[in-house]
């Protein structure tokens, strides 16, 4: 019997295996990577779990009557095993059909970015790739993490964007510089658990650590404690939720009644300023943003406002705002109220202090500024012009033909026929499920590649099984990570078991472009090959690689230098006519004449408070004490949803169900305790879940985690109670605004009731699956 120790990296970190005769034995972190330890539990058990499919499987209804238009029940009828080739050719000619019927653009293609952290095997560049190699296909912007940010402060700072997390000032620099950090919706360390891309070793707890040695003072605005580490002392400012952009507005009157603003850098650096004033002031509507208006809407006492505006003003103050709170009715604003009030403190463009998106919300942001510069594999161009926002899809599928505003753009939904989906569980990201499962039955055709029976996979005509990111050979380059990684498998895919890259490769030569897509390259090749195309890079900034085979031999990769990046907003206080930034005035645009041309009244021109279609200081909520705020936020023992049923992931459940976190008091009026299952509930559906009773949640406020894998009492019934405990049964699908479209899932109200006799989650079971009549008994 042999025995090896073989590293690898994922998302969530880097990782060692121990592998006995070719089988993944137990997973652990390297040594000096404590805090990665948590995510590798079992992490080796998702090889040869239950739950792994084996072969390919077709939906027994499209198997018998072929694709048909809105008459599907996707999620409620057995799989059929059938073989590769027939799988193969299933997938082509459908494909073909589809294109030739109702052309290109009756082709969706769906994925998301965190299938894999290799260069290679990323499977939204493979059906990208694939797809316009075919002729094209209906694509996406944005993302469902940070979709109204992503929009909106391209016109107030401009920049790409997520220019903004190069621009945002690093922990490094707090500690040194810093004395306030203000942090709306906080800096919670698990989302610093993972980093797009793969990383070598967890810091950023050390990073946060150092800026509270140092002296600053955290402040954390949030209705939940815990989304700042202990260890920085926090002081703890629970605000009701959907109501930051009203905090920072009274924050900005105090700043601009008492002439504590930085006028030097509004007037050389900012256009606009002179409208917003006057709207926080009270001239424009006879209402003043004031501390005292401000405390009716978020509960923070008006004295509490007054005293932090007055000390951003005079201490070097960084304003932090979380992704979370843009993921809400106008999720918009607080991003542009947040930029607004940092201009005004006399931070902005100073070291350590200013604006900062997403803080530690992805591990790399606030250690390190650029990136490796690594190559990833080319998609070509897309000969389809339609997109949609990403948020949009069930929109999209109900609706062809349907006109929706974007950014200044009227688009039109395609007539969707056919939806390719590789690298992603839309039953995760998208809200309001129940919606999403009638969208989902109105394509004739769903094709999914996966490694797993996950949602998307159960809700698929045909399911293409796939290796892990564990089963295969690439490189990493993390986002904002300083290392270049090797990716070792860690054992061998099951038999037959494809790649993406193989199994796309097998349908393109179906469809006659075979020797396109993989330009007579196997994996290896392609590794080989954007490995030297990274090299050329670093070469011409001075920087040398190892040859590939003896990077390979690298435990621990490569430390190299990122390409870094000027401080833009220490430029533009420096000389603004010489560092202008790339809004049409070149300055912050405190007011965007853009925008307000768009004549959006759901985004005017300036940062304005609008209360939220749902939240706690409505009628409704106000009017019933069983009405609760609830917040779906990051999980804290996976990634997404992915591997939902390892071990690490399961420890934050209870009894196998996703707890919903309550305060003890709200807890004691419902008559529930710890450990008590009760049913969340609201118009769009109902979900399952496990009571888990703390202080450390703003009363009024529920908490639960995304993620949980959606798990109906009926299958392929839209409607039918969650089993699991998938917040997104119950949150909106709502447009953050005509500007973004994003995701709007923190405006959500529900109710809770016991529920002690709820039905067992069946999550980690297999779905009902079939055997051909004539297959030789015995063979899977």
């Amino acid at each position: 019997m042999s025995t090896e120790i073989r590293r690898t990296t994922t998302h969530w970190g880097t990782f060692d295996f121990t592998v006995r005769d070719g089988k993944a034995e137990s997973t652990g972190a390297p040594p000096d990577d404590p805090f990665g330890a948590p995510l590798a539990v079992g992490l080796h058990e998702t090889l040869d779990h239950p739950l792994r499919i084996l072969r390919p499987h077709v939906r027994a209804g499209w198997l018998e009557h072929g694709p048909r238009l809105k008459e599907n029940r996707r999620g409620g009828e057995p799989m059929v095993e059938v073989e590769w080739d027939e799988a193969y050719d299933l997938v082509a000619r459908e494909l073909a059909r589809v294109r030739s019927e109702h052309g290109d653009q009756a082709v969706f293609g769906g994925s998301y970015g965190w299938g894999s952290a290799g260069r290679f095997h990323h499977a939204q560049s493979q059906i990208h790739r694939f797809l316009n190699l075919d002729g094209g296909y209906v694509s996406s912007r944005n993302s469902y993490s940070m979709g109204a940010l992503e929009v909106v402060l391209p016109h107030v700072i401009g920049g790409p964007d997520t220019g903004m997390f190069d621009w945002s000032p690093q922990w490094s620099e707090i500690a040194e510089h810093g004395e306030l950090f203000i942090g709306f919706g906080g800096a919670p360390l698990k989302n610093a658990r993972v980093n797009n891309g793969g990383l070598r070793r967890h810091s950023a707890a050390e990073a946060q650590r150092a800026c509270a040695e140092a002296g600053v003072r955290f402040v954390l605005v949030s209705p939940l404690r815990e989304d700042l580490a202990p260890e920085l002392r926090a002081e703890w400012v629970p605000i009701r939720p959907g109501t930051d952009t009203a905090m920072m507005l009274a924050m900005a009157h105090h700043l601009a009644s008492t002439g504590l603003e930085d006028r030097d850098f509004l007037d050389r650096c900012c256009v606009g300023y002179e409208r917003f004033r006057s709207y926080v002031l009270g001239e424009q509507d006879g209402v003043p943003k004031s501390p005292e208006w401000a405390e009716d809407i978020t509960g923070v006492p008006a004295r509490t406002v007054r005293e932090l505006a007055e000390a951003s003003a005079g201490r070097r103050t960084v304003i932090s705002l979380t992704w979370s709170i843009q993921r809400a009715h106008y999720g918009e604003q607080p991003y542009w109220a947040g930029a607004t009030l940092a201009a005004m403190t006399g931070s902005m463009g100073r070291p350590g202090g200013g604006f900062a998106a997403g803080l530690s919300l992805s591990h790399g942001i606030g250690l390190h500024r650029g990136s490796l510069g690594a190559a990833s594999l080319p998609q070509g161009r897309n000969p389809v012009d339609d997109f949609i926002p990403v948020a949009r899809v069930s929109d999209m599928l109900l609706n062809p033909g349907a006109t929706v505003q974007y950014d200044g753009e009227a688009l039109t939904y395609p007539d969707i026929r056919l939806v390719y989906w590789a690298g992603g569980n839309p039953f995760h990201h998208q809200q309001d499920i129940n919606k999403l499962l009638r969208a989902w039955n109105m394509p004739e055709t769903v094709v999914v590649h996966d490694s797993w029976w996950t949602p998307v996979a159960r809700h698929a005509d045909i399911v293409l099984p796939v290796a892990t990111p564990l089963e295969r050979d690439d490189i990493a380059a993390g986002n904002r990570d300083n290392h270049l990684l090797p990716l070792r498998r860690i054992q061998d895919p099951p038999d037959r078991m494809p790649t993406d890259f193989q199994a796309f490769a097998e349908i393109a030569s179906r469809r006659g472009f075979g020797d396109s897509f993989t330009e007579g390259l196997d994996a290896d090749g392609w590794i080989r090959r954007l490995y030297a195309e990274t090299s050329a890079r670093l070469a011409r900034r001075g920087i040398q690689l190892p040859e590939y085979d003896r990077f390979r031999e690298m435990q621990d990769g490569v430390e190299l230098p990122l390409s870094g990046g000027a401080n833009v907003f220490a430029l533009l206080r420096e000389n603004p006519e010489a560092n202008p930034l790339s809004t049409p005035s070149g300055r912050i645009e405190i007011y965007s004449e853009t925008v307000a041309d768009f004549g959006y009244d759901d985004c005017p021109g300036h940062a304005v408070w609008m209360a939220p279609s749902e939240w706690l200081g409505s009628a409704e909520a106000q009017a019933d004490q069983d009405v609760f705020h609830l917040l779906s936020h990051q999980p804290r023992g996976r990634l997404h949803s992915q591997v939902d049923f390892t071990p690490a992931s399961m420890a934050t459940k209870i009894d196998g169900r996703e707890a919903i976190v309550i305060h003890h008091e709200d807890a004691r009026r419902l008559g529930v305790a710890d450990g008590d299952v009760v049913k969340v509930s609201n118009r769009r559906g109902a979900c399952v879940a496990a009571v888990r009773t703390t202080d450390g949640v703003r009363p009024g406020v529920v908490v639960m985690a995304t993620g949980g894998w959606y798990d109906p009492e009926n299958p392929g019934e839209p409607g039918s109670l969650d089993l699991q405990g998938n917040p997104n049964v119950l949150t909106p699908d709502l447009g953050t605004s005509r500007l973004a479209q994003a995701s709007s899932a923190q405006t959500c109200l529900v109710r809770i009731s016991a529920f002690p006799e709820a039905p067992k989650s069946r999550a980690y079971e297999p779905p009902v699956t079939q055997r051909r009549p004539d297959r030789p008994a015995g063979l899977v």
